[in-house]
């Protein structure tokens, strides 16, 4: 950390040397000698903190220094950011006197010291006399305590080691794979499986039983558990599964919680912080219900507080169970686990070890550069002694590693024989030391939030955009940003990653070893505590603490010590039930750049929220009854990002507003009362405006921004969704979104306009053609405009509710479209060859004899989605152009479609030829009563691997789940959908009979459960100390095709596949008879079959 802030320092000092081309400022005499003083000293700093970070791991000495002067590094960017808001200020004013046409913040501020001689005085009109001494008086402060540092380094002999240029590396999108596959762990997960999924035994009494998994840090243990969450016979023996990260301490008030908020059931009590009332609701949500309920991470455990919790889980039905992973063997005495019920994860073999790297290491599969670096690999894996995180760790670090020279230096690292530390901190200070200085950072930061926190990319990349971690270039922040984000997503420093359509990582965890990892470096300056323990801190630590977060206020109100933390930089405060903030408080926190103050009960904000001078970072997102921001909020001049999502009541922003010349990023989804002031529009450097309604008239002099301020705003970037669309064309022309380069994504949701005036109005907003998702809501037009077919880039594209248009445009020419989706397109009666594009193409439509030549419809397309179009009856087939002698050479149509979807399109009558063509691996019909009515294409269709039919599969994996239709009854003009003796229901597909060890014994019992629509129950044996067995379709010998009904006596035996799992097999009537039961005339959700 010190190595960047010192890094960040040295890069606002450069800019002095600009001093004599462009005179800004100017202190009093002498000040400028302080500086090259700093400099000099910060110079001389960071030639030996590489070597300085490397030997604090053994030497508290060297910790103690390293301390101090990020202490210092601290105070100095405090008073270099005081220094250039000043500056800021002084600008904004004058723009204001002089009422400027536009608002425009340079591309930096600098900051500029002048020398005596200067003839410009600048700093002279910006503040007062005292102002000016005042930072002038710090800054030789500042010299000060830096030289007094830069001499204690003398004692410590520190070797001089100078950063070359590096150039992060740009990761490929494709490379980023979650490296989540389970190596060397096969027996403990069979093992697991058996024992939660076997019969609960008469001696287990009312307890559930619990299983838990033991093992050291970075073993494995969470990853285990999410295998065994996720797997197939698991998801289909539990009612409910349950996830909680508990980590410490344990804390059953918020486990209460997140079981209730896991099992989806909205109850008010869940807002309650009495633990009964929470433990009630908790047993009357599991009641009757099989559950499994995985605490993840226990570490100490009271025996009143898990009795306590124990109890209220007495309510789940029998085979309920409980898995726990832990670090602690003790856990297991506190819970009473039978040592049976208990798995010790071992480490793994050399052998193991070793395949773990290299699925990490070598990514690309490359052979020859496994040959290459195969026996120092096989060293390197030795070095991570079993430990599935560390192997996961040097395999990342080491995929950057592109010579046998780096690979050697890796081995014969001295980092090996560091024994202060755990032995899977060794493999991450490798890691860690090979980033660069600002990427570290950014890494270092993470330990400002709890355990388990789920971070939104973007949302972390904004956080360290506001503490000036990425670059003093602010025009490219966001893609460094994203840079130092992919470089640590490959760097396996995150994991849980969630993505989007795209496959893009949306949000991340960290691992909780990799958390104590930063923690380590974070000692004193990154805070996480809760509320009500805060005023234990002491006054000394509270000073030197940057970035805090609040956890668990049960007043709602922040503790009295908050006031102790007047260094913050960062103070998130979410969650906490706040209701009012003190007008003192900001006061006393002037040096924050982020305050997150979102999911509160805040109703206004004090005036003296504009005190915050310095604040770059300000979310007050879901504060529901928030209904106005003071106007003081346009002297945030530092203000960067506003975020104030969903907050339903906030009507209006200040016109203020216009002051905030650095504002690049403000978020207002889901806020749809909210007015924005007119000059939002001369906010040049905005580059993120989410969520923005139309306004078509102003209210009481408050003149609000509309369509047409969006023209000078071409810095506009990523999504811009604009609602209630209305105004005329000429308006809509003045936003100039033709000229918005940056803008990749982008929804255009109309109002209530007539057809011909909203055809104008979507004709005038013609994007700029590298626009890669559009989405078209609520437009009426009867034609789509000319420009669609130029958006050359566009991978997505959605037309979501028209009544009026009955074509379609040509948009199989889109060259780059991958996803189309069109939806309650009311008009539509036929998809034929112009929606194609290739009706040019096809002069004679009445003859078989086509000229085409090499054309490609669709050439990229791998998802189409058709959902309510009410009116479509025909889908238009190219039956000609796919004849045997031109099939190789004529027409190519959705060569990459891979995923076909069709909802509630009831007239369509079938599907077209083309469609048989293609190399579809999934199609989804529902609700579509004739193309599911007769089932005749399933020979057309029965090469397709997985075929879903109203939400039921009928073929997986390419494995048929039901008869085909017989095509050879011509009497029978009824087809019906009827159950068959092959469909078993898919997301529960039994294991191979020919592999299942069969009990020999026959039991009896009876079905307590068999839900037809889905085709599984379970049954109850006649043996009470047996519980009730899952039992398929397919396992049971039927009567024809018959519903299996509740209460019939059955007999049976019992399964048990290679995996674990336990199943009723072979099921039958009393005495080996086949079941008995209703005719169920028609099904309607398998598949299809001719009744005979």
């Amino acid at each position: 950390m010190a190595e960047a802030l010192v890094s960040n320092l040295l890069a606002k000092l450069a800019f002095i040397s600009f001093t004599q081309m462009e005179q800004e400022v100017r202190l009093i005499v002498g000040v400028d000698k302080e500086v090259k003083n700093l400099t000099l000293h910060l110079e001389a700093l960071q030639a030996v903190l590489l070597n300085a970070e490397e030997r604090q791991i053994k030497e508290p000495d060297v910790r103690s220094w390293l301390n101090n002067l990020k202490d210092v590094s601290f105070d100095i960017t405090d008073v270099l950011d005081e220094w250039n808001t000043e500056i800021l200020k002084h600008r904004i004013e004058k723009q204001e006197k002089h009422g400027e046409e536009s608002v425009v913040a340079r591309r930096k501020v600098r900051f500029f010291i002048s020398c005596p001689s200067c003839p410009c005085n600048c700093f002279g009109q910006v503040g007062s006399v005292s102002v000016r001494h005042d930072i002038a008086k710090k800054i030789k402060e500042m010299n000060e305590r830096l030289t007094l540092i830069s001499s204690i380094r003398q004692n410590y002999r520190f070797e001089r080691t100078i950063r070359g240029n590096e150039q992060l590396e740009h990761p490929k999108t494709s490379s980023f794979v979650d490296i989540s596959r389970i190596i060397g762990r096969e027996d403990e997960k069979n093992n697991l499986v058996s024992k939660l999924l076997q019969s609960q035994s008469s001696q287990e009494g009312r307890s559930h039983p619990v299983v838990l998994i033991v093992g050291m840090g970075g073993m494995g243990k969470t990853a285990l558990a999410q295998l065994i969450y996720n797997n197939e016979n698991i998801k289909t023996h539990f009612d409910k599964r349950i996830w909680v990260c508990v980590s410490d301490p344990f804390e059953e008030i918020k486990i209460a919680k997140a079981i209730i908020e896991a099992l989806n059931i909205y109850d008010s009590r869940v807002n309650s912080n009495e633990l009964q009332t929470l433990l009630q609701c908790v047993s009357e949500c599991i009641e009757h219900k099989r559950f499994l309920l995985v605490l993840d991470d226990v570490w100490n455990l009271n025996n009143t507080r898990w009795e306590q919790l124990k109890e209220a889980l007495q309510n789940g039905a029998s085979g309920s169970r409980i898995l726990v992973t832990t670090r602690k063997e003790i856990v297991s005495i506190t819970m009473q686990v039978t040592t049976d019920h208990v798995i010790y994860l071992n480490k793994l073999s050399d052998e193991d070890c070793l395949l773990l790297f290299n699925q990490t290491a070598f990514l690309d599969d490359k052979e020859t550069d496994f040959k290459l670096f195969a026996d120092i690999g096989k060293e390197i894996a030795k070095k991570c002694h079993g430990l599935p995180l560390a192997a996961k760790a040097l395999g990342s670090l080491m995929r950057y590693k592109k010579t046998r020279t780096e690979w050697q230096n890796v081995l014969d690292s001295k980092i090996w024989n560091t024994e202060e530390v755990e032995q899977v901190f060794q493999s991450l200070l490798l890691s860690f030391y090979d980033l660069n200085p600002a990427v570290k950072t950014c890494l270092l930061y993470c330990a400002t939030f709890q355990k388990d926190y789920e971070f939104d990319k973007n949302i972390l990349i904004e956080l360290w955009m506001s503490q000036e971690y990425l670059s003093l270039n602010q025009d490219k922040e966001t893609i460094i940003g994203q840079n130092y984000f992919n470089s640590l997503v490959m760097r396996s420093f995150f994991q849980d990653f969630k993505k989007d359509n795209d496959g893009n990582i949306t949000k991340c965890k960290m691992h909780n070893i990799v958390h104590d990892f930063v923690q380590f470096f974070t000692e004193n300056e990154c805070f996480v505590m809760e509320a009500d323990n805060a005023n234990e801190i002491n006054i000394a630590l509270a000073n030197k603490v940057r970035h805090l977060t609040l956890m668990f206020s049960p007043d709602g109100s922040f503790p009295i010590s908050i006031y102790h933390f007047k260094r913050l930089s960062t103070l998130i405060a979410s969650f906490l039930k706040i209701t009012t903030i003190r007008s003192n408080l900001f006061f006393e926190l002037r040096c924050l750049r982020t305050l997150d103050l979102s999911h509160n009960d805040i109703k206004e904000l004090p005036q003296q929220i504009g005190e915050l001078k310095l604040l770059r970072h300000l979310d007050l997102s879901y504060n529901f009854d928030l209904e106005e921001l003071p106007n003081t909020v346009g002297d945030l001049c530092n203000l960067q990002t506003l975020r104030i999502n969903n907050c339903w009541k906030l009507e209006k922003l200040p016109d203020t507003m216009r002051k905030l010349i650095n504002l690049k990023h403000l978020h207002i989804e889901e806020s749809n009362k909210v007015k924005l002031p007119k000059d939002i529009g001369k906010l040049t450097s905005l580059q993120t405006l989410h969520g923005f309604t139309v306004q078509h008239f102003n209210f009481d002099h408050y003149k609000i921004f509309t369509l047409e301020d969006l023209e000078k705003l071409d810095q506009l970037q990523g999504s811009l969704r604009i609602s209630d669309l209305e105004g005329d064309a000429d308006m809509a022309e003045k936003a100039q979104l033709v000229k918005k380069k940056h803008l990749l994504h982008l929804s255009l949701e109309f109002g209530v306009a007539d057809s011909k005036h909203q055809e104008l109005l979507l004709n005038a907003l013609q994007p700029h053609t590298n626009l890669e998702v559009l989405m078209i809501q609520g437009y009426r037009g009867v034609v789509h405009p000319n420009w669609m077919m130029s958006l050359h880039n566009l991978r997505s594209l959605t037309l979501k509710g028209n009544e009026n248009c009955e074509f379609l445009p040509p948009l199989g020419k889109l060259p780059s479209l991958e996803v189309l989706r069109i939806s309650w397109l009311e008009s539509v009666k036929k998809l034929g060859v112009e929606f194609l594009g290739i009706e040019e193409l096809l002069p004679n439509r009445q003859t078989s004899s086509i000229t085409i030549g090499n054309a490609v419809a669709f050439p990229k397309l791998k998802q189409l989605e058709l959902h309510s179009l009410d009116s479509l009856e025909e889908w238009e087939g190219v039956t000609a152009g796919w004849s045997e002698e031109e099939d190789d050479s004529e027409l190519s149509i959705m060569p990459s479609l891979s995923s076909l979807q069709i909802g509630y399109c009831n007239k369509l009558k079938k599907l077209p030829d083309l469609v048989w063509k293609t190399p579809l691996q999934k199609l989804s019909i529902k609700s579509c009563s004739i193309l599911t009515g007769t089932g005749r294409q399933w020979v057309e269709m029965s090469h397709i691997p997985n075929i879903e039919i109203n939400n039921v599969f009928v073929q997986k994996g390419g494995v048929q789940l039901v008869l085909a239709t017989d095509e050879d009854d011509e009497h029978d003009d009824e087809s019906e959908l009827c159950r068959t003796d092959s469909l078993y229901w898919i997301s529960t597909m039994p294991e191979d009979i020919s592999t299942r060890q069969v009990s020999e014994e026959r039991l009896t019992g009876k079905v307590k459960w068999f839900n037809d629509s889905k085709g599984f129950g379970f049954i109850t044996p006649d043996d009470e100390d047996r519980e009730d067995l899952f039992v398929h379709f397919s396992a049971i010998k039927s009567d024809g095709y018959r519903t299996i009904m509740d209460g019939q006596a059955v007999e049976f035996q019992i399964g048990v596949g290679p995996r674990g799992s336990t199943q009723a097999i072979n099921v039958t009537g009393p005495n080996g008879a086949a079941m008995q039961g209703q005719r169920k005339e028609r099904v309607g959700r398998f598949g299809w079959t001719r009744r005979r």
